[in-house]
């Protein structure tokens, strides 16, 4: 079942308070590797990019979004990040003007000891930029992908790594650190179209129209921290996933309720300078998400995001900060 707008705006509501635009960093970090800056306003400019793929490898065919680059500017101050975007025009001119509205939540937040992301995008319109056959783009603005999803991760030395710092450049990473990860995930993903969502020309072994998925199992990996010296750091963590699977399709060429064994990573990188002043990082997130089969026909959805951050900190007046200590609103999840 589709969400309807009531529900759409309710998650979007929950992104907010969630998501990657507050920051719920705990305290008690190990004080001779993680530095905390909480008093420290930190102001950001970026580029962004978030998309999700459609991909089948045994076609080997690739639907892209319409999505395109972003600009956006942001603060943390008192563990409280905020942070907004929008896409201009001139950044985008390769966009398809006519195609419909899609949202892309992505939420990620680091409280000590864990690492959680939280996924719920609502894509409309797919294109294949470079066609498939005789060069022209394939358009589809009538196909549909939902992915709604949480993935989440224990860091067994959380208290020696701190993403805030390589993130959102609210802390120090004073010396380097690996830990292994532990977690669990799960994922709901639904693709429609007005037609059969395969092209017809391609003759493939199989197609469909609307299919449901569902995907969950445990995962497991490493997190680590580099901290190169005079500021410079490298930040990087992979997991692999081994996950239950099932899928309920509406026409008569797929399968119903399936269950089959699965799997996917979920990757995240940063790289950049964190200094007492100034700062900027280049950070890259990815999930790729393998589904289960239709016959012979395998698809994957690939989530990503990727950004180009610059900051510069300054300490505010203390008259500011007492006034912002007062209606923070991290203070209601503190409470």
């Amino acid at each position: 079942m589709r969400l309807t707008v009531g529900k759409r705006v309710l998650l979007y509501v929950l992104f907010f308070f969630f998501g990657e635009g507050i920051l719920l960093a705990q305290s008690r970090w190990d004080t001779s590797y993680v530095a905390e800056e909480p008093e420290m306003l930190v102001f950001r400019s970026y580029l962004s990019r978030k998309f999700t793929s459609l991909y089948f490898p045994s076609e080997d065919l690739r639907y892209q979004p319409n999505s395109g680059l972003n600009m956006g500017i942001g603060f943390t101050y008192q563990n409280f990040t905020l942070n907004l975007a929008f896409p201009p025009g001139f950044l985008n001119r390769n966009r398809e003007a006519d195609f419909p509205r899609f949202l892309d939540l992505q939420g990620h937040i680091y409280p000590r000891n864990w690492v959680i992301d939280f996924f719920g995008q609502f894509y409309k319109g797919y294109r294949i930029p470079d066609g498939i056959g005789d060069g022209a783009k394939y358009l589809r603005p009538d196909l549909d992908l939902l992915k709604v999803g949480l993935h989440a991760n224990y860091i067994f030395k959380g208290d020696k790594i701190s993403l805030p710092a390589a993130v959102h450049q609210s802390a120090i990473q004073k010396k380097s650190a690996i830990s292994p990860l532990l977690g669990f995930e799960m994922y709901r993903v639904q693709v429609t179209g007005d037609s059969l969502i395969l092209p017809a020309q391609l003759v493939p072994k199989s197609n469909y129209q609307s299919a449901d998925f569902l995907h969950l199992g445990p995962n497991a990996g490493l997190i680590g921290t580099l901290v190169l010296g005079k500021g410079f750091f490298a930040t990087g963590s992979f997991t692999g996933n081994l996950a239950l699977g099932t899928a309920w399709n509406q026409d008569r060429q797929g399968g119903n309720g399936n269950w089959k064994l699965g799997w996917g990573y979920h990757a995240r990188a940063y790289l950049g300078y964190n200094g007492p002043r100034f700062g900027m990082n280049g950070n890259y997130i990815h999930k790729n998400l393998i589904l289960p089969t239709f016959g012979n026909l395998s698809q994957e959805v690939y989530t990503g995001n990727y950004r180009l951050v610059l900051v510069y900190k300054i300490h505010p007046a203390q008259k500011f900060a007492s006034s912002f200590a007062k209606y923070n609103p991290s203070r209601i999840f503190r409470k």
